[in-house]
């Protein structure tokens, strides 16, 4: 398969590059940054996700689009950029590829489209979370990834034969131990996180095997670590924190706070496999 890889210098870009090389796909690696490295089996194009005729350009004779590139969060930068870069570049993306013929297609989103780590206070309706929770987002970073996600509704709807999967990471780190050394701080903040993080790897091997599965339209699916960071238990942690929030799925023992049995269900993935 030749899939072009939008912001494939990044760390989640340059780990699915990693594992499309190693089963055989070819690589077209789309960022407006320099990569860690380069590899003779890809060929690099530099722009930006606002040039749109670039990136039909970039996506001609592909057979799939992953798209990465985004600003990764809140308050670094003006409200209003973060917002427009990320909304722009999905729109730009999936609309260039479906041009190109394109039909599998997959973006990164967040646990963020549903308002979270960067809320003023997490407002859940239950615990664990899953894909049917109501969205209450407040600031720009997850306002623009709950966007993302209506695009693609709207372009799956007007594609009937298009497959697009929107995976909301969290907190996508090397190793563990990076995600437990975030959640030191002080504890009603680190809750906001839900003591939860992605590693890069399984992030990678998500965004190759929705390219793979068999649904039709746009879905979208949590893509989180089974369990948490934090030395308590979940329903402790449940408990302290969120004590007038319902649980309803299995909190047991140190298992997430984010339930991602659609993702093992629709396209055979799990963190820990």
């Amino acid at each position: 398969m030749k899939i072009a890889v939008t912001g494939g210098s990044g760390r989640i870009g340059t780990a699915i590059i990693a594992a499309a090389l190693a089963r055989g796909d070819s690589i077209v690696s789309i960022d407006r940054s320099d990569p860690p490295e380069r590899h003779k089996a890809v060929r690099y194009v530099a722009t930006e996700m606002s040039d749109y005729e670039a990136l039909l350009a970039a996506f001609e004779g592909c057979d799939a689009v992953v798209h990465m590139a985004a600003i990764p969060g809140p308050f670094r930068q003006p409200d209003h950029v973060v917002h427009n870069n990320n909304v722009v570049a999905s729109y730009n993306v999936m609309r260039a590829a479906i041009e190109q013929g394109i039909r599998r297609i997959c973006q990164a989103s967040s646990v963020n489209a549903i308002g979270l780590s960067f809320s003023r206070a997490p407002h859940f309706d239950y615990l664990p979370l899953d894909e049917a929770h109501p969205n209450y987002t407040e600031e720009p970073y997850g306002l623009s990834k709950w966007i993302c996600e209506q695009q693609a509704d709207t372009l799956a709807r007007r594609h009937c034969d298009v497959r697009i999967a929107s995976l909301r990471f969290h907190h996508v780190v090397r190793e563990k131990s990076q995600a437990i050394r975030t959640f030191e701080g002080p504890p009603i903040q680190t809750a906001k996180h839900l003591w939860a993080y992605t590693l890069d790897g399984p992030a990678a091997r998500a965004c190759l095997m929705s390219l793979d599965a068999d649904f039709t339209g746009h879905e979208a699916f949590y893509i989180v670590a089974p369990h948490t960071t934090n030395e308590r238990p979940s329903l402790e942690l449940a408990a302290e924190f969120f004590p007038d929030v319902p649980v309803t799925g299995d909190l047991s023992g140190h298992k997430g706070f984010f339930d991602c049995a659609k993702a093992e269900r629709l396209l055979g993935w799990r963190h820990d496999q």
